[in-house]
């Protein structure tokens, strides 16, 4: 997602012209495939790091540009959020110390990151989606201003027509609508490429299909989102709904998203994946032509088909087939995407370990993966993984049914240490990395399970916020160990942040599993939920969802107070307060209490254009003083 010097401005004659060079790279491919010009006879393997800058308090720290001048470092980049980094590894020949070179070169990277987040009060989190992530966070200005993102932006909210749709359910449920594409920014991935030459292409790129469900369920580190627990790797739903371009009568045909596993094994060749994208997805980038690409073959160089590049960057497959040129000899990667971030280097390690394992371990035993799976079983086993991690049901070889945990500890391991062993990967490695996939699966305690346990043993800590931020706080304290995250413990509350962070904005404690009343229903009905539910205030709202008054404990004995007739119908509308005070999620605490204490009013809904989302109460402002003052009282005594 480098390029600068794009546009989504696509008239008619600058689409005709893209996608005239489009074509023309798809034959220069061709023509390198039928010459024998893509560098054959060695493997690679390499991969690209993705994190997040959160500040002291865990929220998103949106210093991303201000690093990248402090730090200077080519092998840093940009992502779609301030609050997101990217660092791209060296490529390494796959064997012998490749492993741990890739470790050693992780922790350096994340040592130089970290030190120039400290400067600006930051710090680094490896995870697939930051716990303490809100839909505030996620606006036009959270985006680094790169043309391309903006460009990407407006091309994909065009041919959307409409709100990027967010739903997903699971423990709980999410259903968001969001006006750009920044809720791709919640993602953080630990992406490995596996270099192939053209001729085993197809045959290892449908091996790649067929180990990343298997690959998924053990790597699972993305379970909870906007204080929601949905599925093990929720980085999945997301994506795929976070630039997905497809306008309503497009989804009612079945037309296939730009986020996707695909539908089939390739047959032949790399060029059937290209041809296929440009068919399906419309063009939505243009850059400047800078080459003929047929020229360029007929004239015996290496061409860099920068049409076909920026399209294939605009298509996200779950496995990518990526070209490019390095030292002027051109090569053809497969891109596994669907790795999250963290919990740990050694945790990311052992996962590109596995899958590396289990692409060279498959390549010697199977001559054809397509004799022995269905591609509908492979893309249902992804899926599977994504949502239930190593508890999914498999469908494997000969139609066995078979738990993910069984298969990989009964089967995949030991075909993972063959293909490596087979590459000449140092033992010593093998056994590291292998050892701490085996013991996260032995355990059952992925990183997903890990936060969705330590979230439940939080469960009498506060809000969603305050245990969605403890959670974060303990995440980077175990990370900073370094230890496999099988070996971590749960958080306890103990391990919350400054509680003075936790109480800035309303919607950071603001209660938001409410009990509310329609205008029609009868007093008796919320009198009844108020005492059922130990509660003072309810909210009324409309069948819409908008909030049209509020019913108090007050209200209720002034009713009483001017004897109310017991057989009498009398209904919520009678008694409510109309239009009542509101504040929004964003709505300072400070300012918040200052509008109570001005008003006489001990309750507060919480609004977010116009639709009620929330409710915040002396007592809740209460609850928190006392949290800060003790809070301050630990300082004292530490000092």
């Amino acid at each position: 997602m480098g390029e600068h010097d794009v546009t989504a401005d696509l008239d008619e004659e600058l689409q005709q012209r893209t996608m005239r060079a489009l074509l023309t790279d798809v034959r220069a491919l061709e023509r390198l495939l039928e010459q024998d010009r893509i560098e054959s006879g060695i493997r690679r393997i390499g991969a690209e790091q993705e994190m997040f800058l959160i500040t002291r308090a865990t929220r998103p720290s949106p210093i991303a540009v201000d690093m990248l001048d402090r730090m200077k470092d080519p092998a840093f980049t940009t992502e779609l959020g301030r609050f997101n980094l990217e660092a791209n590894l060296e490529p390494h020949i796959f064997g012998g110390d490749c492993l741990r070179k890739i470790e050693v070169d992780l922790e350096a990277l994340l040592h130089k990151a970290r030190a120039t987040a400290a400067e600006f009060g930051s710090n680094v989190l490896l995870t697939g989606i930051l716990p303490t992530i809100r839909m505030s966070d996620l606006s036009m200005a959270s985006m680094v201003p790169n043309p391309r993102y903006y460009a990407l932006n407006r091309a994909m909210s065009l041919l959307r027509g409409g709100d990027f749709h967010l739903r997903l359910k699971a423990l709980d449920e999410i259903d968001v609508h969001h006006d750009n594409v920044m809720l791709e920014a919640c993602n953080t991935s630990f992406q490995v490429h596996f270099q192939v030459g053209a001729a085993e292409f197809a045959r290892l790129y449908n091996l790649a299909q067929a180990v990343t469900g298997p690959v998924l369920a053990a790597a699972v580190n993305s379970p909870i989102l906007l204080g929601r627990r949905l599925w093990k790797e929720t980085r999945i739903g997301v994506f795929q709904h976070s630039v997905d371009t497809r306008a309503k009568h497009e989804m009612q045909r079945g037309a296939r998203p730009r986020v996707h596993f695909g539908d089939d094994w390739i047959k032949e060749s790399v060029v059937e994946i290209f041809k296929e994208d440009i068919a399906r997805f419309r063009v939505v980038l243009a850059a400047p032509e800078d080459e003929d690409s047929l020229a360029a073959v007929a004239a015996g160089r290496i061409p860099s088909l920068p049409a076909l590049r920026l399209h294939n960057g605009t298509v996200y497959r779950w496995n990518r087939a990526c070209y490019g040129v390095q030292g002027g000899v051109a090569h053809l990667r497969i891109e596994n995407r669907v790795l999250p971030a963290g919990p740990t280097i050694i945790d990311e390690v052992a996962n590109a370990a596995f899958f590396f394992g289990l692409m060279a371990g498959f390549a010697e035993r199977t001559r054809d993966i397509r004799e022995h799976l269905n591609f509908s079983d492979v893309k249902d086993n992804f899926l599977a993984a994504a949502r239930h991690g190593l508890k999914a049901q498999f469908t494997w070889f000969g139609g066995d049914e078979v738990t993910a945990r069984d298969l990989i500890l009964k089967s995949l391991l030991p075909i993972a240490r063959e293909g490596l062993e087979h590459a000449g990967l140092d033992m010593a490695d093998i056994d590291r990395y292998l050892g701490v996939l085996e013991a996260r699966v032995a355990s059952g305690q992925t990183g997903a399970v890990w936060s969705m346990s330590s979230y439940e043993a939080l469960a009498s800590s506060g809000s969603s916020d305050e245990r969605c931020r403890t959670l974060t706080s303990g995440m980077l304290s175990r990370q900073l160990t370094g230890k496999p995250v099988h070996e971590w413990s749960l958080v306890n509350a103990d391990e919350a942040t400054d509680w003075r962070e936790g109480f800035r904005a309303v919607g950071q404690f603001m209660k938001t599993e409410l009990f509310t009343v329609r205008p029609t229903d009868l007093v008796d009905f919320a009198a009844a939920m108020m005492d059922w539910e130990h509660i003072r205030h309810v909210p009324v709202e409309d069948a819409a969802g908008n909030l049209v008054g509020l019913v108090s404990h007050r209200s209720l004995l002034r009713l009483i107070g001017r004897g109310m007739d017991k057989d009498a119908t009398i209904l919520v509308e009678s008694i409510m307060k109309r239009d009542p005070l509101t504040v929004t999620p964003e709505t300072p605490s400070l300012d918040a209490i200052r509008l109570m204490r001005a008003h006489g009013v001990g309750c507060l809904p919480v609004v977010d254009e116009g639709k009620l989302v929330g409710l915040v109460t002396a007592s809740d402002f209460l609850d928190a003083a006392v949290k800060v003052f003790e809070q301050q009282l630990r300082e004292v005594r530490d000092a």
